[in-house]
């Protein structure tokens, strides 16, 4: 479906040259009308050379705009003039987007008025200093008569001559990690890893015209773009674009009316939409994953008992643009990722104190260019791990059964050493869950002059015991170390623009409480 040497916008005239320049109903979005693939290749020249106006060839170009049709256009066709866009994420504050403009050097952001109004980020939007704001709609005066002659009598024609030779090497996107480990790093994905990664996907599940996606999670993580822009776009399915996962009886409602087959989401999310949703809502869908976080057992039989729909677990990063393994629905193993994706090497690396699994290290196409660091903007560090040059080291602790399923045994930084014995985090949350179903609940670690550390567990069950966790423990085979002694009661848990967890934030709250 692609081309090794194909960009983004190569392969967006690719999809349009084999499924037809006028499919009317291609994407949607909240705007009224839809979007065939002559729209898009359309809007993708424009807005790249409106782009090209305001900034320079090799540019770090910030984009600040909701889940629609332009967004993704713009980044296309930014990306075919050469210019580098960075997603900032707008639920990150404006520190957060302050901080993401440092990192890559990001000197101009393209916004509209209209989103920071309904979004309600004037004032997120008043503190980026030092950086200039561009509106669309005042961009949009500058496409004179002599643009609209190019336009129309050149490059819808001839759309690939029309734009700057692509390079699969250079960067298509910058991507923002959550900033977990301090500071946030910027991801420098280029085309070829993302549709290396598109194609990965796209080895092991049949998607096609006759499938609507339907993508809430934003384009500004790499599950959103990724899973939910660039495989449907490349693919032929239809897409569905709104502008927030939160909405969760809007929705279930979508969905039925849109009559979707496809819907990527997290668990969080997808255990909201089921307790919303009527009967009938999900009666179109034949494929509902979930990824960025861990799938929960409860999330898992709310899903089949209600719905008679398997929901398929995967895993990934954003540094491999992001799918590293899933399951599918013809090989789904409860419990596990699935299996790694074709062309993706790995090594489990063992760990001190952790006596299942080892440490994921992994290489392939779909792997990042590099890193920037807030300490050193916009200077390019390569990714390199203690297996060598080239790997990236996730992070995470992984079991391999001997079918090749991988399992997460948790994130090397969620482990608490309590007396002395490592105990993961997410283990005191499936004990939790065992526990209390349909309550939400996350742990954190705190220190404890006695223990070293101490677990915390925060919950929206208020009436969660000890005893009840400690029962819970029991009937899992869990060791009683992994029962926390402390229950904070919240009214919700705090959670990123992805739908993870804010684990930050709750550390933090942990530790201001202790």
């Amino acid at each position: 479906m692609t081309d090794s040497r194909d960009t983004l916008f190569s392969a967006l005239v690719r999809a349009m040259r084999r499924f037809g320049r006028r499919t009317p109903g291609q994407w949607e979005d909240m705007k009224p009308g839809t979007y065939g693939y002559g729209d898009l290749v359309k809007m993708a020249l424009a807005l790249g050379r409106l782009v090209s106006k305001i900034s320079d060839e090799g540019e770090h170009v910030g984009i600040l705009m909701p889940n629609m049709a332009a967004t993704v256009c713009l980044l296309i066709g930014a990306s075919a003039n050469r210019r580098v866009p960075c997603m900032l994420n707008y639920t990150a504050g404006a520190e957060g987007m302050l901080n993401a403009c440092h990192t890559a050097r990001v000197r101009t952001v393209v916004t509209s008025r209209a989103f920071i109004e309904k979004a309600n980020l004037g004032d997120e939007v008043a503190q980026l200093r030092d950086v200039r704001l561009v509106c669309l709609e005042d961009l949009r005066a500058e496409f004179g008569l002599a643009d609209k002659l190019w336009l129309m009598a050149w490059a819808l024609w001839f759309p690939c001559r029309a734009v700057p030779a692509g390079d699969p090497e250079a960067p298509a996107v910058v991507l923002f990690t959550s900033g977990s480990e301090g500071k946030p790093k910027g991801v420098v994905l280029s085309h070829r890893a993302l549709l290396a990664n598109v194609e990965q996907v796209l080895a092991s599940l049949s998607f096609g015209p006759d499938d609507k996606v339907l993508n809430s999670l934003p384009i500004f993580h790499s599950f959103g773009l990724t899973a939910g822009v660039l495989i449907p776009m490349v693919c032929g399915a239809r897409l569905f674009l709104y502008t927030s996962p939160l909405h969760y009886k809007v929705i279930p409602e979508l969905v039925r009316e849109k009559r979707c087959t496809v819907l990527f989401s997290t668990a969080t999310f997808l255990n909201q939409y089921a307790r919303h949703a009527g009967k009938a809502d999900f009666a179109s869908l034949t494929f509902v994953a979930a990824g960025a976080e861990k799938l929960a057992e409860p999330v898992r039989r709310l899903w089949r008992e209600r719905f008679g729909i398997d929901v398929i677990e995967g895993y990934g990063t954003t540094e491999a643009a992001p799918v590293l393994s899933f399951n599918t629905p013809a090989d789904n193993r409860r419990g596990s990722v699935g299996r790694l994706l074709p062309g993706i090497e790995s090594r489990l690396l063992a760990v001190p104190g952790i006596a299942v699994g080892g440490e994921l290290h992994v290489r392939g196409r779909n792997l990042m260019s590099g890193y920037y660091r807030y300490e050193r903007p916009g200077v390019l560090e390569p990714p390199r791990s203690e297996v060598g040059p080239g790997w990236y080291n996730t992070g995470d602790v992984m079991d391999v059964d001997p079918d090749g399923f991988l399992s997460v045994v948790g994130r090397l930084r969620r482990f608490a050493k309590v007396a002395g014995e490592m105990v993961s985090l997410e283990v005191v949350e499936d004990i939790a869950r065992a526990a209390s179903a349909e309550a939400m609940h996350a742990a954190t670690s705190v220190a404890d002059l006695g223990r070293g550390e101490a677990i915390v567990l925060y919950t929206t069950d208020s009436d969660l015991t000890r005893e009840q966790l400690a029962a819970a423990a029991q009937g899992l085979g869990y060791p009683e170390i992994a029962v926390p002694r402390r229950i904070q009661v919240v009214d919700s848990l705090p959670l990123l623009g992805s739908g993870k967890v804010d684990y930050v934030r709750l550390h933090s709250m942990g530790t201001q409480a202790a």
